[in-house]
């Protein structure tokens, strides 16, 4: 099983599904990777020191053992910019023997090569008056660079300006021209993103709008005579790329249009030998990280995007704002991350207001207590703040933490030092997970690797058997089909896009700030997010195992999908007194919408909290660029699935509609349902495959054997309501001895 040990300054997703995770302030992150690689080559490089904390430098140490154990197949990442920072990464990979093994040299990358120093030189040329023209595409400067002011001061001194954008954008507000793209959904084109493989990228639908696509207009400027984009990139593909794989003519590229890529020869490059002088790189890295330490009273800031909104280009989305976090589980707002011991230390409490002052500029923020957030620190999420781009936009959602940036070595780093202070102002965040309560519940459940390798049954019952409970109930019969559910809590990273895909699938109305903070939001399924930590708050003085490397602010955390699980013995259906909730004899639990009178009698009957009632007719809401506001938003909407009205209880329907389709389908074929041939929308969307759908009924379906896996449990199976998704236990590559 592989090992995951993570040093970080904010709880971040890939944090959450760390097997061992140490907290760590910013200024200290080249500081480590410099002590990890003396610990890893025996050397010591110019600069060295020990951090403040011996559980990080013990943490260092035995990272640094187990990474040279298993030399070949291993792994250093950094997120930093910082060119000294990665040049150094590169040359601990390569004492670890990376290159070639975990590291591909065959097909390197061709992705994220912007180059901040040289935007930095646009900038000044600009201002100079040497720049004739300028053209914006998939870019927004005026909103996401650190120094929006001095991007409008040059743009102001050059002559001619074009935006691309589909939208209008802050960078789009001031340009001359506007010539819309068409969505990446209706354009063709072609990629290179992995060396060796070539991609078509082929439009699913017409365009919406009166657009035309960017590349087109370019050709048509540049006076080309092909000037239709379709007939340049079939151009280049049937004379330049096919050839070059021995593939000629129309039935080549009509086969291309069916597999989408090809691979052509490898990169040259089939060695790697680190060679480079560290001592300057390292002298770069103390010099850098002296810059970043924080005065008694002043924090370090930690800048990132989190995984709905990311630098804001999907700000306007609704979905993606009430979407929860997924770590602190916040919908539409950023705020400033802090520990409990520096919360504490301030005497501040969540919700309250403060200003974050850095280059310059000032931001107000809503503070929010995150569990292992390394003390001394804020973390802020970017993206949010726009003040362009469309009616979720100008709305106002969150503060632009771009500004926060700094420039250094040549790049834009997401680190600095900030002062703080309190405004008097509190703010309720729109939180979701802090409606109900399972403490004294058994609803998460894990075991270490090592116990797990003793027996395999850990965490899911004693010895695999699931207890026999009395009932009263008399058991349904599914005579044909059983359809059921697995979802593997080891493979579940908590990313949350089951949740969008559900929306879109069974039209979810968006519901809004207000009405989340209100307890209201309508998700069929959602992430629940659990945190663990050692209560001893014990100081490490002494190197030991990892694992045991823990404090108050290190947590562990497990996520888990939650929706309706589809009880045999559901209790909603014995107190509904109109029977708009009944059970199929495919297993499945049903909502009659037209004989819901909106008791929400089922709501308070369920253990798991899945149930979500109707409380405003959301389609029509003014606020939000979609639904049923006009003609191309109603698009969005799934005509298999009805919308529903005000006053009803919603939940999973399991996509009900995709199983008919699925039976349907098989039976215009004339042959049974297929393992296979029916996917909900969760399992569909989940890249990791930690949902597993199908029916129960078939014992060689993947559900039925992910069921029968020793590390399968069903959630609060006490209660004998006989739910119809099991669950499989999270096992931690952790060593027996953690505290």
């Amino acid at each position: 099983m592989s090992r995951h040990i993570q040093f970080e300054t904010g709880m971040s997703l890939t944090g959450t599904n760390a097997d061992v995770r140490i907290p760590l302030k910013p200024s200290e992150e080249g500081v480590a990777l410099i002590n990890l690689y003396n610990a890893i080559t025996g050397t010591t490089l110019p600069g060295s020191k020990k951090l403040e904390s011996n559980s990080t430098n013990n943490a260092i140490t035995i990272a640094a053992k187990e990474l040279a154990a298993a030399k070949g197949k291993a792994l250093v990442v950094a997120g930093s910019n910082d060119v000294a920072v990665q040049i150094l990464v590169n040359a601990i990979n390569g004492a670890l023997g990376s290159y070639g093994t975990t590291i591909d040299l065959d097909n390197p990358s061709n992705q994220c090569q912007g180059n901040d120093a040289d935007f930095a030189e646009f900038i000044n040329e600009a201002k100079r008056g040497e720049v004739g023209a300028v053209l914006f595409l998939n870019a927004n400067p005026v909103y996401d660079y650190f120094n929006a002011k001095s991007v409008t001061d040059a743009l102001a001194k050059v002559p001619l300006k074009i935006s691309f954008a589909a939208n209008l954008d802050e960078t789009t507000a001031v340009c001359n021209v506007v010539a819309p793209n068409h969505h990446y959904l209706e354009s063709w084109g072609d990629d290179n993103a992995i060396y060796g493989y070539f991609t078509v990228l082929q439009p699913t639908i017409n365009p919406v709008y009166n657009t035309r696509q960017a590349e087109e207009s370019l050709l048509r400027w540049s006076s080309n005579p092909v000037t239709s984009y379709y007939t340049y990139v079939t151009n280049i593909w049937t004379t330049g790329i096919l050839p070059l794989v021995g593939v000629t003519g129309t039935k080549g590229w009509e086969t291309l249009l069916q597999t989408g890529f090809v691979k052509t020869a490898s990169a040259p490059l089939t060695a790697y030998t680190f060679s480079r002088d560290l001592n300057a790189v390292a002298q770069t890295i103390i010099s850098q990280s002296a810059k970043q330490v924080a005065g008694e009273k002043d924090f370090e800031l930690h800048l990132y995007q989190n995984n709905a909104i990311r630098d804001g280009r999907h700000a306007n989305n609704p979905w993606l704002q009430e979407l929860p976090d997924a770590v602190s589980k916040v919908t539409w707002d950023n705020y400033a991350a802090m520990s409990l011991t520096d919360l504490k230390r301030l005497g501040f409490q969540e919700g309250d207001v403060i200003t974050l002052d850095a280059n310059g500029t000032s931001i107000a923020l809503p503070v929010l207590l995150q569990p292992g957030q390394a003390e001394g620190t804020i973390s802020v999420a970017v993206g949010y703040g726009r003040t362009k781009g469309g009616k979720v936009i100008e709305s106002g959602v969150g503060k632009n933490a771009f500004p926060l940036y700094s420039f250094r070595n040549g790049t834009l780093q997401n680190n600095n030092v900030v002062k703080i202070s309190a405004t008097g102002d509190q703010i309720i965040l729109a939180q979701t997970q802090t409606h109900h309560s399972y403490e004294g519940r058994n609803v998460v459940r894990e075991a270490k690797f090592v116990e797990y390798q003793k027996n395999p049954f850990k965490g899911s019952g004693k010895d695999g058997e699931h207890k026999v409970y009395e009932t009263l109930w008399e058991n349904y019969d599914t005579p044909t089909y059983n359809w059921v559910m697995a979802i593997d809590l080891n493979a579940c990273t908590g990313c949350g896009a089951c949740v969008v895909a559900c929306n879109a699938e069974n039209n979810i109305p968006v519901v809004g700030r207000d009405e989340v903070r209100k307890r209201r939001e309508m998700h069929w399924i959602r992430i629940d997010r659990y945190y663990s930590f050692n209560e001893k708050g014990e100081s490490i003085t002494e190197e030991k195992e990892i694992d045991k490397l823990e404090d108050f602010n290190n947590v562990s955390v497990v996520h888990q999908p939650m929706l309706c699980q589809h009880c045999d013995h559901a209790p909603c259906e014995t107190v509904c007194p109109v029977l708009a909730t009944v059970h199929s004899s495919e297993g499945l639990n049903h909502m009659a919408y037209n004989r819901c009178v909106g008791t929400r009698y089922c709501a308070n009957n369920c253990p798991f909290k899945v149930r979500r009632f109707n409380w405003f007719n959301y389609w029509n809401d003014s606020r939000f660029e979609n639904y049923l506001q006009e003609q191309h938003t109603q698009l969005v909407l799934n005509p298999d699935v009805t919308t529903r009205f005000r006053g009803v209880m919603e939940k999973c329907s399991m996509c009900v509609q995709r199983i008919q389709a699925g039976k349907l389908q098989a039976k215009m074929e004339k042959r049974p349902v297929k393992d296979g041939d029916i996917q909900v929308a969760c399992a569909q969307t989940c890249s990791a495959n930690a949902i597993v759908f199908g029916n129960g009924n078939d014992p060689n379906s993947e559900v039925s054997k992910a069921l029968r896996s020793e590390r399968t449990y069903y959630v609060l199976e006490e209660l004998n309501v006989v739910p119809g998704i099991g669950y499989q236990v999270k096992v931690r590559n952790t060593t027996e001895s953690e505290a």
